[in-house]
């Protein structure tokens, strides 16, 4: 178990810019997208695309308009792998070897989610990757034509868990669609020679990781950054390097990172944008109400009816808030605001200044606002808007 938190308290203020510095949201910006990912150790993927696919959104809230090919390039061409840490997640190539453990998780369990295909399946993929080189799972047979998630075919079940377990690695995508090739193949040498590490050396290594891209954080937030077990996290705690303190409001012990609490008192501009509900800031929405005051949810897989803000809201951060929310959608040449949530007159110029500049960023050159709430900030945000143009 972890030792007792010193007598150290930080503010709830002093948890937030922690939490934003290390996040690269407040502060000096990453160099660029791959310093990025490095600060960050993972950056997640997710299918749905409204302005931009998640995995671009959460560059752009740190660097700003970088050119989306730019970022593209940046994860795709080599320095990268993906693979399931928070969830899945494109991860720096380096980072190869922390994750040996949930490898061996899978070779032990012997299959993920579907039915095991008989070996000489395995053989056959095995056989065309090994002989043709790389493949996307349409070159294999993919799923069922019309076909729901589950109704994979055999081929398919085989090179996915042929990934879970590391005998092939995606580094690049074309479109949407993995590219596999063998890891002996695919990964520097490198990296390959340095997969020695036993489970508690990738659990303290991942811990000491999350722990220095949150700045602070609980043991549960620990848990949830690589998505490892309470007790993994107390068990390799105390040679984390991570320092005991408690935060005004937080009911459980936090663990800060020393060269967070060592930046605490400088200063710093504040990042105004939008983010994606995916990005590492906000995807743990237990610790963004704790951190933030604000409770935030996905709901684009909830029937439309039913959602209380839009398919796939955006919150703004501003001044290292989280001040308001928006449902974007791009149509044509335009950033359409479906519905603008804003908890406070302060949150009417920043989100203004936002959603100008996602616009840009993803080439529109007008900006259409609907729903407003409260409805008296609708006045105010079209002026803003049109002050900007």
């Amino acid at each position: 178990m972890p030792p007792a938190p010193s007598s150290a308290e930080l503010s709830a203020a002093d948890a937030r810019r922690l939490a934003l510095r290390a996040q690269g949201l407040l502060g000096a910006r990453p160099r660029n997208t791959a310093a990025m990912l490095r600060s960050l150790g993972a950056v997640q993927l997710d299918t749905i695309s409204v302005l931009a696919r998640s995995h671009e959104l959460i560059p752009y809230a740190r660097l700003g308009p970088v050119g989306r090919s730019a970022v593209e390039r940046a994860f795709w061409t080599g320095a990268c792998f993906e693979y399931w840490a928070h969830a899945a997640c494109i991860l720096p190539v380096e980072d190869w070897p922390l994750y040996s453990f949930r490898r061996r998780h899978f070779i032990s369990r012997g299959i993920r989610w579907h039915e095991r295909p008989a070996e000489s399946v395995f053989s056959e993929v095995r056989a065309r990757i090994t002989d043709g080189g790389p493949v996307t799972t349409g070159d294999i047979g993919g799923a069922k034509k019309g076909g729901p998630w589950w109704d994979w075919s055999g081929q398919k079940v085989a090179i996915e868990f042929m990934l879970d377990t590391g005998e092939v690695v995606c580094t690049r995508r074309i479109g949407w669609r993995r590219v596999y090739d063998l890891a002996e193949r695919a990964l520097p040498a490198t990296v390959l020679a340095a997969d020695t590490l036993d489970d508690d050396e990738c659990h303290r290594r991942l811990v000491a990781q999350a722990g220095a891209a949150m700045g602070i954080a609980t043991v549960s937030d620990l848990a949830d950054y690589p998505r490892i077990s309470k007790g993994d996290v107390q068990a390799v705690l105390p040679d984390t390097g991570l320092v005991p303190v408690t935060v005004e409001g937080w009911r459980d012990p936090a663990w800060a990172h020393p060269a967070a609490l060592t930046a605490l008192g400088g200063r710093g501009r504040h990042r105004t944008t939008l983010l994606s509900p995916f990005d590492s800031l906000i995807w743990d929405r237990k610790r963004t109400l704790r951190l933030f005051g604000f409770s935030h949810a996905l709901e684009a897989y909830k029937p439309a009816a039913k959602r209380d803000y839009g398919y796939f809201t955006m919150p703004l951060l501003a001044e290292g808030r989280l001040l308001g929310r928006v449902d974007p959608k791009r149509v044509g040449i335009t950033l359409a605001a479906q519905a603008v949530f804003l908890d406070t007159p302060a949150a009417v110029e920043p989100m203004a200044t936002a959603l100008w500049e996602a616009a840009s960023w993803v080439g529109c050159d007008q900006v259409e606002v609907g729903r407003v709430e409260p409805p008296e900030f609708a006045g105010p945000l079209l002026a803003a808007l049109t002050a900007l143009c």
